[in-house]
């Protein structure tokens, strides 16, 4: 049975449709930074998408090919996840995603080192066609933070959004985001194949104690 980070780790890709509060470990990333609407077809989010699946699978399936990674383990792709700001924006302007900054990731196990990384770039760049130099191992450590199951579609976070904020108010925390410290979705539902009321968005918050 292949290792699955979403049932392993439920506390983290399956929350509950009302905030929580978890501390994140460490952990690393594909990355590919951009900007821009994620819904244009022909933009940079859809290439980016196209980059971290390419490495991805490159990765997960190195196991066939000459190139051994050491602790290797099969393992199913983790899902998509993405931090999102938006430059001189307090909340989010869902009118105006052209002015979305995005880092798009999938996790990493920990046994892929930044050599096996390096080597995934290079090897998906030759056989896939696809230039993938645009990926990053990107290493981020969340800390603690409010989360919360988003149904719906991802113009409705808002109200979800509204919950955690309340949460924190009465529980004695505040949020914390900073430019280190980002807005973080995690897409559970496969949007080409799943109808937008039926969507499943983790989004996380960092936050800190409130000083009395």
């Amino acid at each position: 049975m292949a290792f699955d980070f979403k049932k392993e780790y439920k506390e983290f890709y399956m929350p509950k449709n009302r905030p929580e509060i978890v501390n994140v470990p460490q952990a690393n990333y594909i990355a590919v930074r951009g900007k821009g609407d994620p819904n244009d077809e022909r933009g940079a989010y859809q290439q980016a998408i196209s980059i971290l699946y390419a490495v991805a699978y490159t990765i997960k399936m190195s196991y066939k090919t000459d190139y051994k990674i050491e602790g290797f383990f099969e393992y199913v792709v983790p899902p998509l996840e993405g931090f999102w700001w938006q430059d001189d924006v307090d909340g989010v302007d869902y009118s105006d995603k052209s002015s979305f900054n995005w880092i798009s990731v999938i996790r990493l196990p920990d046994f892929v080192s930044r050599e096996d990384f390096n080597w995934a770039v290079e090897t998906a760049s030759k056989k896939k066609k696809v230039d993938c130099t645009a990926a990053e191992f990107l290493t981020v450590d969340e800390g603690l933070c409010v989360q919360i199951m988003h149904s719906g579609p991802f113009d409705d976070e808002s109200a979800s959004v509204a919950l955690m904020d309340s949460y924190l108010e009465q529980n004695g925390y505040a949020n914390d985001i900073t430019a280190e410290r980002l807005h973080h979705e995690i897409y559970m539902s496969d949007a080409r194949k799943v109808p937008p009321e039926k969507w499943k968005t983790v989004i996380r918050h960092p936050i800190k104690p409130v000083k009395e």
